[in-house]
């Protein structure tokens, strides 16, 4: 079973990534890691960390050669900040510098400050925002282009595109062409692929920067060359759509998930809402004249493009400070304020390609297993002349 963990701190000496049950023969690039790290990093609205950070992977297990073996994967993506943190989170309490405490006393509300602190009975909320922070999906990311690369062997592509920004939203739906050239940028704004409609967008997070407030958005990630059969729909945790919706809640910021045109879908009749169902008989396939099930249908893969929208909240820390309570005086007091973010959709929008990167990929390693890339393949083949002799 693929699966992976992050461990770190936002602070801290460094981040970890280790990813388990890619199978061996998986062609690694560090140069593509990389590249995948510097997207996320992009985009008109992030913080200052971002002047700070250069992320770059470092693989320390379970690559040889350029190629995976088989074993556990491990990656480390070192915090530079941290040479300014030495003396506030060190590891032994011995380390400890008296007067380099940085506590967090008053919780900033829409954040884990609060609630983690009652949780693990801190009395302030350092520990909590450390881990609780963006900064963790650096890891994800790094193990996201693992998965990217190994769907890619079988043709399956995951990028993503902006498609809303506080209150600018793209009227159109965007074309695959013009979302693999978004990917390809060296400059990215807000990773529209409407260059009209970014511009606005980029007037909103202005906005924003002048009122000292944050800005959410939509962002739209899109799979492309998945089979049909991905998936089941046999129990709640097997189906698909749950898994991938999972998959983006749990980005940090994003408070909701829309599998196809499911908004749109619950405000119509389902008449016009539902994909028929046509067979093109030279090329003898099944199509469908639509995809507003975004190519999941009852919690399977079937043949489109898996769409999936996650829905950022705006950043939690703000310049201009909501009302809060100090954990130590339990009087009214101001939020406290945490170097942050104005905007982050485009950056989002990378996380979720990784967090369905390893959805399908996991999915897809449970239906043609394989300890070796040759083996997987040899699985995945007699799949699909099953499928094309259906």
């Amino acid at each position: 079973m693929l699966r992976f963990e992050t461990a770190g701190e936002s602070h801290g000496e460094c981040l970890v990534a280790t990813l388990t049950g890619l199978p061996a023969g998986v062609p690694v690039s560090t140069e593509y890691i990389n590249r995948q790290l510097w997207r996320r990093q992009q985009g008109y609205g992030r913080g200052g960390r971002m002047k700070i950070e250069t992320d770059c992977a470092r693989v320390v297990a379970g690559v040889r050669h350029s190629r995976t073996i088989g074993s556990p994967i491990a990656i480390l993506i070192e915090n530079k900040d941290w040479k300014n943190w030495t003396g506030t989170l060190p590891v032994e309490d011995r380390d400890s510098e008296p007067g380099k405490e940085k506590p967090v006393n008053r919780p900033r509300p829409g954040h884990a400050d609060l609630a983690g602190a009652i949780k693990y009975d801190f009395k302030e909320a350092r520990y909590v925002l450390e881990r609780a922070s963006a900064r963790e999906t650096a890891a994800r990311v790094a193990v996201g282009a693992l998965a990217k690369t190994f769907l890619r062997e079988f043709g399956i592509e995951v990028l993503s595109h902006v498609i809303a920004v506080g209150p600018v939203r793209l009227e159109r739906e965007a074309e695959w062409e013009e979302i693999a050239a978004l990917s390809e940028r060296d400059e990215v704004l807000l990773g529209c692929v409407d260059p009209e409609t970014e511009g606005r967008m980029k007037e909103a997070v202005d906005h924003a920067y002048r009122t000292g407030d944050t800005v959410g958005g939509i962002f739209e990630v899109v799979a492309r060359g998945a089979p049909p059969g991905l998936g089941s729909h046999i129990a709640w945790d097997t189906r698909l759509d749950g898994r991938l919706a999972q998959a983006i809640v749990s980005i940090q910021a994003v408070k909701g998930v829309e599998v196809g045109f499911a908004d749109q879908g619950a405000r119509s009749y389902g008449s016009g809402v539902q994909d028929t169902i046509h067979y093109h008989k030279p090329r003898r396939e099944f199509y469908r004249g639509s995809n507003r099930a975004g190519g999941v249908e009852g919690g399977i893969t079937n043949g489109q493009d898996v769409l999936v929208r996650g829905f950022l909240k705006p950043i939690s820390t703000l310049r201009r400070p909501l009302e809060s309570v100090d954990l130590t005086t339990r009087e009214p007091a101001l939020a406290a304020y945490e170097r942050s973010d104005v905007a982050v959709a485009p950056a989002a929008g990378v996380i979720g390609e990784a967090m369905v990167a390893l959805v399908l990929a996991q999915a897809f390693l449970e239906k043609f297993g394989g300890d070796s890339l040759g083996e997987t393949r040899r699985n995945f083949e007699g799949y699909a002349a099953q499928v094309r002799s259906y």
